[in-house]
């Protein structure tokens, strides 16, 4: 199991990746991000004790991490496109007041809602 893993890791060019830092999203949530970013709640800032329960959240997370992981190897501006194009970006949409969080607050979790759905006919869709 362990060659297979280090096989997974091996770049185009031969060589073995990077291990990453964090080995999940929680990891890097709990470990990075919620250390690190601290804002007022309430306002324009929402959060979620229970944010791994919004899964645009934890899918949003999981690019945020993902990019992190790939762009702390690049020298000079990696981390300042991380944070200019990933994290920059995603900050307002994940702790907006519309974002995923807007219906909780850090002590209590309101389910997300998904948008109604109305199937389309049949044959709607055919070419």
């Amino acid at each position: 199991m362990a060659d297979e893993a280090r096989e997974e890791r091996v770049e185009e060019n031969g060589e073995e990746a990077p291990e990453p830092v964090y080995g999940s999203v929680e990891e890097f949530v709990t470990q990075r991000f919620l250390p690190m970013y601290c804002r007022p709640e309430g306002g324009q800032f929402r959060w979620c004790a229970e944010w791994w329960r919004h899964p645009e959240a934890v899918s949003r997370f999981q690019a945020i991490w993902h990019a992190w992981e790939v762009l702390r190897w690049e020298p000079g501006t990696g981390m300042a496109t991380w944070y200019r194009d990933y994290l920059d970006f995603q900050l307002p949409i994940i702790l907006g007041d519309t974002g995923p969080f807007r219906e909780c607050t850090s002590r209590r979790h309101q389910e997300p809602r998904p948008l109604p759905h109305v199937p389309a006919p049949e044959g709607w869709f055919d070419s």
